[in-house]
């Protein structure tokens, strides 16, 4: 009863609004027919020209002091003193023209306050009935919270010390037709903030701060490049061939020429292109596409930033990524150390250099120049339970060696350096061991920061790599590369030694501006659509719901025996069981049985859990489901990712096989999320 009232409540406010402009149209004040008001300051300027003014105007002069005065004396003191001063300014007063949102009014009979909000912060102003005119004041206290206006008057500093504009006229430039959320609160509902940005950008100054931060961002990677000499390049989005990285791309139609073509997932083979055509040092900024899951590192589209400069190796590379991102840190944040979630970093030293092999074997125990053979790696693996593949090879084994006890760790900048060819095809081999290359990524907070290489320029050895990859999409790796012909004779023209190098701009910023996820990054970040949500919840159709209960055959089932050894009641209480809704599930790439939930928790916070289900379950059969995860178990890494926790399944073997059923528990919509079992 009372959502069905707040509904109402609601419904009637935005009824009022719209008779408000059908006023003020049926006046001939339609707020809509104004095409352009002449501001000539921001809310910032003007405190920023006050200040400055004040300090010249009033130079010399001294605080009141009132020492010694009773309270009523040390009241009036101060009031003469704030008249004279008042009347030294309006004497030479600073006449601005100011726009923006209204985010605050409050009324007061002949004069009212209000607060105007504009791209770079905010002001208060003063609206007296008298300086503005009685017919514009009645339709200034009729205005609402979030309607836009222009307001021109000069600034002053009322006695509680703010600067402040006194308005001398007004013009009501657009009518908000909606309602803004409270304004003490903000808008703090996580989904809502993705998927109303506009709203996001209005209530929440730090969002707006992270999207300038951006920019500024932006615009300093493109400043140090073109002072390095890089030209700034732009290449295809839809491509035949999707190459240059391992992922599954978006594909679609080219109704035109009736060919199938993909978005493009790397920027590489093009850019590389251009190398051999002598353009010797470029790079693109843009959107790459990979078919993939959504977590708080991930997003399907996302933007990258690729560069290649001839003559050089990934030891060139490794030079430029160091000075690029202490210039950035520098111009946008002013230091070079750096805080991610109450973790500092320092981009001011030079940055950590270790090799894969010496990585994983610092921290996973492991030598693999001990390890010759596919059969000694494969017992590697099986020793330290890290899951592998039919498919994977030495290089491959290593890899997920380092996923898994590795990448954690790397949280000072780190170039992670010479990995196995295996998982390598486009990079230089080491002359010294052919099973590695010249290759780096760069981490910082145990983060994928960047990607390098001395990029192979044998076109008869890319062919043999590409080769290799066409084996490993036929045995079922839907992100292996395909032969690309046309980049093979570029290659066969004759491309120069040549350094590249990608970096990801989202992740950069996440850690630039202490950012807890991708989607706080991105101004639209992908979102399921809303649509499917409704459609999931259809009621059941007469004839659904009439279905007789189906009767399921046990006779098969082999259940394990109970376990005879007691649990006392604080041990198992001291497990967090909680009620989870799946907002997001995803096949983990590589990898055949794990699936990646986003779970909604309870907590305003997206949950990242990985289970190894995938044989028993289709991701999209999952998301809207509400299942049961403990949420204090401690993170472990798993193909790289995070999981922060496990989802609750049953699980049976059967009687006449080896094989087993599993059931991940599901429980009634209507738990809410975060709801803790007992």
């Amino acid at each position: 009863m009372a959502e069905q009232n707040a509904g109402q409540d609601i419904n009637q406010l935005l009824k009022v609004r719209r008779e408000k402009l059908a006023d003020l149209q049926a006046n001939g004040k339609d707020p809509f027919q104004v095409m352009k008001y002449d501001r000539t300051h921001h809310t910032s300027d003007v405190k920023e020209l006050y200040t400055a003014h004040e300090e010249k105007l009033l130079a010399g002069r001294e605080e009141v002091n009132t020492d010694g005065m009773e309270e009523a004396e040390a009241r009036e003191a101060q009031k003469k003193d704030y008249e004279e001063r008042r009347s030294i300014m309006d004497a030479d007063p600073i006449q601005v023209s100011i726009a923006g949102r209204m985010m605050f009014k409050r009324v007061m009979g002949k004069a009212s306050f209000a607060n105007i909000q504009d791209l770079k912060g905010n002001i208060q102003i003063y609206v007296a009935k008298d300086s503005i005119g009685e017919e514009l004041y009645a339709t200034f206290k009729k205005s609402d919270i979030g309607d836009i206006w222009g307001v021109k008057g000069y600034a002053f500093r009322t006695r509680t010390g703010e600067i402040s504009i006194h308005a001398e006229e007004m013009t009501l430039l657009s009518k908000s037709l909606q309602i803004l959320p409270e304004k003490f609160h903000g808008l703090t509902d996580t989904d809502m903030r993705y998927r109303q940005r506009y709203v996001d950008l209005i209530m929440n100054q730090d969002s707006k701060e992270v999207f300038i931060k951006r920019s500024k961002i932006i615009s300093e990677i493109r400043k140090f490049l073109d002072g390095q000499g890089f030209m700034e390049v732009e290449t295809p989005m839809l491509v035949a061939n999707a190459g240059g990285a391992a992922a599954r791309p978006f594909e679609t139609h080219y109704n035109a020429l009736d060919e199938d073509v993909k978005l493009r997932i790397s920027l590489e083979l093009y850019l590389k292109r251009l190398i051999v055509g002598g353009l010797e040092k470029v790079y693109e900024i843009g959107r790459v596409f990979r078919n993939e899951g959504v977590d708080t590192r991930h997003n399907p589209e996302f933007t990258l930033m690729e560069l290649y400069q001839a003559y050089t190796d990934y030891n060139g590379m490794m030079e430029l990524t160091e000075s690029l991102y202490r210039h950035l840190a520098q111009a946008v944040l002013g230091t070079t150390t750096i805080v991610y979630n109450g973790v500092e970093m320092d981009l001011g030293k030079p940055f950590e250099r270790i090799t894969m092999v010496d990585a994983v074997k610092k921290y996973a125990g492991v030598d693999f120049n001990e390890i010759h053979t596919l059969e000694e790696a494969r017992a590697a693996a099986k020793e330290h339970h890290v899951e592998y593949e039919e498919r994977h090879k030495k290089g491959d084994i290593l890899n997920l060696f380092f996923e898994e006890f590795v990448e954690e760790h790397l949280i000072q900048p780190t170039f992670l350096m010479d990995h196995p060819v295996d998982i390598s095809p486009l990079t230089k081999r080491k002359p010294e061991n052919p099973e590695y290359v010249e290759r780096f990524e760069f981490f910082m907070n145990g983060w994928e920061m960047a990607n390098a290489y001395s990029e192979l320029n044998d076109p008869i050895d890319q062919r043999a790599r590409f080769a290799a990859q066409e084996e490993q999409f036929a045995a079922g790796d839907e992100e292996a590369n395909h032969t690309d012909e046309d980049f093979l004779n570029a290659l066969e023209i004759g491309m120069p030694p040549t350094g590249g190098i990608g970096f990801g701009i989202d992740r950069m910023v996440m850690l630039l501006t202490n950012s807890a996820a991708i989607r706080d990054v991105l101004l639209f970040p992908t979102m399921k659509s809303l649509d499917s949500d409704k459609k999931a919840a259809k009621p059941a159709t007469p004839a659904e719901a009439e279905k007789p209960v189906e009767k399921i055959d046990f006779s098969n089932v082999k259940i394990e025996p109970l376990f005879e050894e007691t649990v006392d009641f604080d041990t198992f209480s001291k497990s967090d069981f909680r009620a989870v809704k799946v907002k997001e599930c995803v096949a983990v790439p590589k990898s055949k049985k794990l699936l990646q939930f986003t779970l909604d928790d309870g907590t305003g916070t997206d949950r990242t859990i990985l289970s190894g289900i995938h044989a028993f379950y289709e991701p999209e059969e999952l998301v809207g489901k509400t299942l049961i995860a403990i949420t204090n178990l401690p993170p472990r890494p798993m193909m790289g990712i995070e999981s922060c926790g496990m989802l609750l399944s049953a699980v049976n073997n059967l009687k006449d096989s080896e094989d087993e059923e599993l059931h991940l528990l599901m429980v009634d919509n209507h738990i809410p999320a975060g709801a803790k079992l007992y």
